[in-house]
């Protein structure tokens, strides 16, 4: 497929499209009021996109072609319809190729619900594919927040991470559980790097934090299914409990996060005053974050 013109007009194409967006748009705060540029930014394309701020540069400046991958990443970092994205891979003279199935919609299973009912005595979580937050229960809510006031496309444990203060700010060691969970994140996505929902998510946490941007460039990986974690609640008190986390045997991609503490234990005290008390809370009661 021949280009529509020259290399000069896939890089105003980029440059054009880059300017009709903002950070709001994107669901980003706005991070500095004395703009000199319409709309994003150079290396705020290139970090959506997760490509360098170089690369980036050289493309709009026709100085390198650029590949079907970083193509699709554009796309989706730019937010191009079907219709922009057609005529970006025709100016870059390339074939769209691009997958046109659906991912369908993440469900829990049904013996993972019921599983999760049954764990009345510990918080618990079914973390989906991103690490997307699908189903948790009483235990949990109250140990974190009431993950039902947080809207479904935001309802993910690495994004609430990075971005939601309460959830930061209970971890008492923020940064050895963020770098695991950007790694564990990491190492899923070489099983579908061609997720859009997965470039949506880093390509804005890269925006939003600096600490994200320089561990996902790292490309540390971590498998681990079990670990410790300290909490500090505003009900209980210190907190420190064991992470276990076992997959679905169905391929679903589907695990269940389980906390626990060893009995006796201050903390294991606590846990039972905690998940007692939610037990008998209705779910308006439960702590939840400001939105």
């Amino acid at each position: 497929m021949s280009t529509v013109s020259g290399p000069g007009e896939l890089g105003a194409f980029l440059k054009a499209r880059r300017a009709q967006l903002a950070l709001q748009n994107l669901g980003l705060p706005e991070q500095d009021s004395r703009r000199k540029v319409a709309g994003l930014r150079r290396e705020e394309v290139a970090q959506l996109a997760a490509i360098s701020v170089d690369y980036y540069t050289r493309l709009e400046q026709g100085r390198v072609r650029a590949s079907a991958s970083v193509l699709a990443t554009l796309a989706r970092a730019l937010r191009l319809d079907d219709d922009q994205q057609r005529y970006l891979y025709r100016l870059a003279g390339k074939s769209d190729t691009r997958p046109r199935r659906r991912r369908p919609p993440q469900r829990v299973r049904p013996a993972m619900r019921r599983l999760l009912d049954q764990l009345t005595g510990t918080p618990a979580v079914v973390l989906g594919k991103r690490l997307d937050i699908l189903e948790w229960n009483a235990g949990a809510a109250a140990l974190y927040t009431d993950f039902s006031q947080i809207p479904a496309g935001r309802r993910n444990y690495l994004y609430l991470l990075f971005t939601d203060p309460i959830m930061r700010g209970m971890h008492l060691e923020w940064e050895h559980d963020a770098r695991d969970a950007v790694a564990a994140l990491r190492m899923e996505s070489a099983a579908d790097p061609d997720d859009p929902q997965l470039a949506l998510l880093v390509g804005e946490l890269s925006v939003r934090d600096a600490d994200f941007r320089t561990w996902w460039a790292e490309h540390r990986v971590n498998n681990a299914t079990y670990g410790t974690k300290r909490y500090r609640h505003p009900l209980v008190g210190d907190l420190t409990l064991d992470c276990d986390t076992w997959s679905s045997p169905d391929g679903s991609g589907q695990r269940l996060m389980v906390l626990t503490a060893e009995p006796g234990s201050p903390s294991h005290d606590a846990l039972l005053i905690l998940t007692a008390w939610a037990s008998r809370q209705p779910s308006e009661n439960l702590p939840s974050t400001p939105r």
